[in-house]
């Protein structure tokens, strides 16, 4: 940008001289980038800010319009050592030159986010941070390998939260540095060597929290990747809730904060103790229905079975037999009746017809008798035979019913037998 210089004689007002320096600095210096420490910090209720870059020799005043003023990703203080982006002009009512900026962030962790944001994205094009190729964490691990600085607090709290919540489960420090230039690679080292032991059941990254170049140890890309490629499940515990590392996408899980992260890993034994006695009273009242129902149907099932059973049908028979019996009784008693009706009548006849005839009746009512009393089953075992039964119940009424070696149980005329089966030998010729 040119501008137009006055004349040597010329004389100027203090306005267009401030006017012609005001231009020549912002043509000068349309875009500069300055890194120094802030100082005589004002926020008037407008929402802008003013104050002044200055190192060990000098200063600039600068000013921060809204709404830039509300892109800030950081709270500006004094003492803050920041990098500002902005042009050179000049205020002219008080012949002061300045910088108006654009932009503002802290020195270094400008840079350092610039860097974590761009190996974010590369390590997430790769597919380093996709949710399927994350492990499951086990329900109730017996074993945690907490890999943090020994002497820091976070190993404290980590225990003693694991202590009150779930006392069963094993802890094991494994002392890191958690912040230097050569801190990633120890971490990354035993992080592998733990993981090749198969000994513990998690592996937990902790550290407290601290600013972007303080966690920087867990944005290294090879231990993003050493985490993702461990077979044991690894939980990244890095920072206070708002800062995330790369440790916190590469891992099967992210935990807010270290007392988080034990929080996340076991279960309350107290909650997990009720919770099992429930368990145990609802198992007990299942086992107690099922018992009860199994009964019932072994009652349904005994009573449909006790008809069939050789005690009743034998019962069966005899009440069928009695009954044959009063009823021959019955007939007979009626028919003797009838035949006295006869004799009387007969009174006039010879005593030798009525003889014949009281003899023939008598035998044929005797015959009716034996018939009757040979289709009775009673009758049968009387008379010495027995009747076969299995174990079941079932009447044997062939040879092939029945096995060598089996017991049988044989009725006879006055009582049981338990008796088992030597040989079977052929019908008699």
């Amino acid at each position: 940008m040119l501008v137009a210089m006055p004349r040597q004689d010329a004389i100027l007002t203090p306005s267009q001289l401030n006017t012609l320096a005001r231009d020549l600095l912002e043509g000068s210096f349309p875009n500069v980038l300055v890194e120094g420490e802030i100082g005589n910090l004002a926020r008037p209720a407008s929402g802008h800010l003013y104050f002044t870059l200055k190192d060990a020799r000098a200063q600039v005043r600068c000013a921060l319009f809204k709404p830039k003023s509300q892109w800030l990703t950081f709270t500006p203080r004094e003492g803050t050592k920041v990098v500002a982006r902005g042009r050179l002009t000049l205020y002219e009512a008080r012949g002061e030159y300045q910088m108006v900026l654009d932009t503002m962030e802290e020195a270094g962790e400008g840079a350092l986010r610039r860097a974590y944001e761009a190996l974010k994205a590369k390590l997430a094009d790769e597919g380093l941070f996709d949710a399927a190729r994350k492990r499951p964490l086990p329900a109730l691990p017996r074993r945690i390998a907490v890999l943090t600085s020994p002497s820091g607090a976070v190993i404290r709290d980590i225990v003693s939260v694991l202590r009150r919540r779930f006392p069963l489960v094993e802890v094991e420090l494994l002392p890191v540095p958690v912040q230097g230039d050569t801190a990633a690679a120890h971490i990354r080292q035993r992080l592998e060597q733990a993981d090749r032991c198969g000994r513990y059941d998690v592996l937990v990254l902790a550290r407290g929290g601290g600013s972007l170049e303080d966690l920087w140890a867990f944005n290294d890309e090879a231990l993003a990747r050493a985490i993702a490629a461990c077979q044991t499940p690894v939980v990244s515990a890095v920072g206070h809730e708002t800062d995330f590392s790369l440790s916190d996408y590469a891992a099967d899980l992210r935990a807010p904060t270290p007392s988080a992260a034990a929080e996340l890993l076991v279960p309350d034994a107290a909650a997990l103790l009720t919770r099992l006695h429930a368990l145990h009273r609802q198992l007990h009242t299942q086992q107690a229905n099922a018992q009860r129902q199994r009964m019932q149907r072994l009652d349904r099932a005994f009573l449909r079975l006790q008809p069939h059973q050789p005690q009743a049908r034998l019962a069966a028979l005899n009440d069928r037999a009695k009954r044959a019996q009063q009823r021959l009784q019955q007939v007979i008693q009626q028919h003797l009746q009838g035949l006295r009706y006869q004799l009387q009548g007969y009174a006039t006849r010879p005593q030798t017809l009525m003889a014949q005839r009281l003899q023939h009746d008598t035998l044929h009512l005797r015959g009716l008798a034996r018939s009757l009393h040979a289709i009775s089953p009673l009758a049968t075992v009387a008379r010495g035979y027995s009747i076969l039964q299995r174990e079941s119940g079932s009447v044997v009424r062939t040879s092939s019913d029945v096995h060598i070696g089996e017991t049988l149980t044989a009725r006879i005329s006055d009582g049981q037998l338990r008796v088992q089966l030597i040989e079977k030998l052929p019908d008699a010729p």
